[in-house]
């Protein structure tokens, strides 16, 4: 049987953030944004919900390893060239709200920040690879944040809309994909950085999260139809983080349980931005945790005209599920919940691995909604080690992955419209979730350490070459 390749076309690539990667703190009028006050370390979480966190930087208590990362703001052309080395056909990326309204709310947008990433897309383009752009991807701007509430606030629409239609008027004839937010569903367990606020201990959780959401529908409503009308022959998706949830028995009750908990957070964000309407079953969650929305005039019409032309998403791991758990039965290290799979096992830091999951969440996010889907990030964060000869072995990174493709190809032959896979930091860089240098994800190694030690000297290491083959096989070798 002949070995199977992947579409042709398929847009193989890499994935980061710009506050993952680029550095340059406080250079070309840049402006502070969360991303800017988050403290390194695997506490990292933690102090973002402790109330009362005041959003300052306070160097002498914590590290802040996002103002350096790795210094992609002045080594973008030394990435982009490795990058093209591989045989990347895009490069997924962010743009920085904050370099392009510091504040984010300026009246004008900042040129110095347009013109860096003028000069990133041509150095793409150079080499043939096209930029996909997440327009916010956990770095709203701390002003915003502030005086504003965050997404709470119906204004941060407003200033959004202004920055949307900045980038896509200045980079019309650069960039051909687009996303609006990032795991925008990951403010359910993530508010501080998906929706700009930390939810206090003695304030309702529920109102101020959908209000904000309702805002996000809104303004990526706002967006996709600024990108038809301004870049008519661009695509733009939402982007959501998807991890299919299990019933850890056949028990109904554990069914039913894992039926709602995977409704609410891999379809409710989706269903909205997708098929253009709030979801049947959201109502009776509504009314049991007494939740209004502010609503205004003309907002559901424009969720309704403004949906998205493809989904990316994430995939990491799945869940598993059952409503009553004790402590010593959660899953420890998996940020979204749930109990210990006993068929799976786990990464380094706990997340536990499931290709066969990844199959599973393409067949039913294609199902739901029949649009392209495109995995733009899927990844292994594990421990690099560089030997005497300089080489770096990182053949579990390389199982890891192989897996994953192949569990891709079989949902292609299942039917499934897959555009493209980016995995999740193609070079090394600062963790979002733990802001760690030694949670590596990358095929390129970035001498940089937690400490902040380190000549930010990059390295090849064995998967660099190995996905080298995958690309340039179409997926047929791996």
């Amino acid at each position: 049987m002949k070995p199977f390749q992947f579409p042709k076309g398929f847009l193989w690539g890499g994935a980061t953030a710009a506050n993952q990667i680029e550095g340059g703190f406080g250079e070309g009028n840049k402006g502070l944004n969360i991303a800017d006050v988050l403290p390194g370390g695997k506490e990292r979480l933690a102090v973002l919900q402790t109330p009362g966190f005041n959003f300052e930087i306070d160097r002498e208590k914590y590290s802040y390893p996002n103002h350096e990362a790795i210094d992609f703001y002045h080594r973008y052309k030394e990435d982009i060239a490795l990058f093209a080395e591989m045989g990347f056909k895009v490069f997924r990326m962010s743009i920085a709200w904050t370099r392009i309204f510091p504040n984010g709310n300026e009246l004008e947008a900042n040129e110095e920040g347009l013109a860096f990433y003028d000069r990133v897309f041509d150095e793409l383009h150079k080499y043939g690879i096209e930029p996909v752009v997440t327009i916010s991807h956990y770095e709203m701007p701390l002003n915003l944040v502030k005086e504003y509430g965050g997404w709470r606030s119906r204004e941060v629409v407003t200033f959004f809309e202004r920055y949307v239609n900045a980038i896509f008027n200045r980079y019309k004839n650069k960039v051909k994909y687009w996303m609006t937010f990032n795991e925008i569903n990951s403010g359910f367990v993530m508010p501080i950085q998906g929706l700009g606020f930390a939810i206090q201990k003695e304030e309702d959780k529920y109102q101020p999260t959908f209000q904000a959401f309702h805002h996000q529908f809104v303004a990526s409503a706002i967006a996709v139809k600024a990108c038809h009308e301004i870049i008519p022959d661009a695509k733009i998706g939402c982007m959501i983080l998807y991890a299919p949830v299990y019933s850890f028995d056949s028990n109904p009750e554990n069914v039913m349980y894992a039926l709602q908990e995977e409704r609410l957070f891999n379809y409710f964000c989706a269903d909205v931005q997708v098929r253009g309407e709030y979801p049947a079953f959201i109502n009776r969650y509504f009314e049991e945790h007494q939740i209004e929305l502010d609503i205004q005039e003309g907002d559901l019409e424009l969720i309704k005209e403004g949906t998205v032309d493809y989904i990316g998403f994430s995939y990491y791991m799945s869940r598993t599920e059952k409503k009553e758990k004790t402590e010593l039965e959660k899953s420890q290290g998996n940020l979204i919940g749930g109990v210990k799979n006993p068929f799976l096992k786990a990464s380094d830091w706990g997340w536990e691995i499931d290709p066969m999951g990844l199959r599973i969440s393409l067949n039913q996010l294609y199902d739901r909604y029949r649009v392209p889907l495109f995995v733009v990030e899927n990844g292994l964060g594990a421990y690099d080690k560089v030997e005497e000869d300089g080489s770096i072995n990182d053949d579990y990174r390389i199982d890891f992955l192989r897996e994953h493709i192949k569990a891709m190809g079989e949902a292609i032959k299942d039917g499934v419209n897959l555009m493209g896979y980016t995995s999740w930091g193609c070079i090394d860089l600062v963790s979002a979730s733990s802001g760690e240098f030694s949670k590596r994800y990358g095929y390129i190694y970035v001498d940089k350490h937690d400490d902040g030690s380190g000549t930010l000297e990059r390295k090849k290491k064995k998967s660099f070459f190995w996905y080298k083959d995958v690309i340039a096989s179409n997926g047929e070798k791996l």
